[in-house]
């Protein structure tokens, strides 16, 4: 039987907060749970939003909660030459190509293209946007236009390269959630060929994060559901490389007042390191464990001796987003 080999991944843009301490407890526990490892990987693979610091500042905070990780901090920062052998493999194969929009000139093809014929198809005009980590040609947003296939069959007269994307098919890409149900998507139709290489140079997410979860072995993804719409796009991308797909299991997403994801951006108060065990127990009550009321006031030690001995997943609530404590 091959052993559960499970990860953390966050991203270094701000210090742990409560929605990024869900994962992290929700990936641990059911790791440590299975008699499994638990993986870390920094990714900073973006540096224009990350801060100065917050990745060591990271890793104190989960020691400071009681989160020992197996092996070696895997930095994305440091894995260029891995992710440029994966697109030279693409490359090869015909599945990419160079594009030269800009997220303006997208935006653009989708107004001038909607009134006209509504928006459908998968290379045709788009008529949503597809959700997670940064695949605009431009970076670092986490929503793009669905890409109309402006550069699919080479670029127009005086257009220099900007981006590469891949090209995806009319297929459907389904997969079963553990937590979510079963979810498809038919990539062309919802996201169109998204982006591997940006304009500023960057690897994609979708790119980076295929790669490094067959690098380190990893059988089980366990993460927040906002990145939920991503996984199609890495399932894709995994079968173009002839790499395993992981088992899938999404969390709820933390959400403030507004209904928005925590984050850096929308404030977040980060974890308190000094005393973390208040922060742990409401991490236990979000994710259905139903925690004594005393057991935000025990000892670190206590508190997972508590955690490991009532852990069940199947009591995890099966929603999108919570509204965080």
């Amino acid at each position: 039987m091959n052993q559960y080999r499970g990860r953390y991944a966050p991203s270094p843009t701000g210090p742990l907060h409560f929605g990024s301490l869900v994962a992290a407890v929700g990936s641990y526990l059911e790791a440590k749970s299975r008699g499994g490892l638990w993986l870390l990987r920094m990714e900073d693979l973006d540096p224009p939003r990350e801060q100065p610091g917050a990745a060591d500042a990271i890793l104190r905070t989960l020691e400071a909660c009681g989160m020992g990780w197996d092996g070696n901090v895997m930095y994305q920062s440091k894995r260029g030459e891995a992710y440029r052998a994966a697109l030279a493999r693409l490359e090869l194969q015909g599945l990419v190509y160079p594009c030269a929009c800009t997220r303006r000139e997208i935006a653009d093809s989708i107004l001038e293209f909607a009134p006209a014929r509504g928006a459908s198809s998968a290379h045709g005009t788009p008529r949503a946007r597809a959700s997670g980590r940064g695949d605009g040609a431009e970076g670092g947003h986490n929503d793009s236009p669905i890409y109309p296939g402006t550069c699919r069959n080479g670029l127009a007269p005086g257009k220099a390269a900007r981006a590469t994307r891949v090209r995806v098919d009319d297929s459907v890409i389904e997969f079963e959630d553990a937590l979510q149900g079963k979810k498809s998507q038919n990539l062309a139709a919802d996201v169109g060929d998204f982006v591997l290489l940006r304009a500023d140079g960057l690897y994609a997410y979708q790119l980076a994060v295929v790669v490094d979860d067959a690098e380190q072995g990893i059988s089980d993804v366990v993460r927040g559901a906002d990145l939920l719409a991503s996984t199609p796009r890495q399932i894709y991308l995994q079968r173009l490389l002839g790499l395993p797909t992981p088992h899938y299991v999404h969390l709820p997403a933390a959400v403030n007042a507004a209904g928005e994801k925590l984050s850096k951006q929308t404030l977040a108060p980060p974890v308190d390191a000094r005393d973390p065990v208040p922060a742990l127990a409401q991490v236990m009550d979000f994710l259905g464990q139903a925690p004594p009321t005393q057991l935000r006031r025990a000892a670190l030690a206590e508190f997972w001796r508590w955690a490991f001995a009532h852990w069940d997943a199947k009591r995890i609530p099966r929603r999108r987003s919570l509204p965080a404590p």
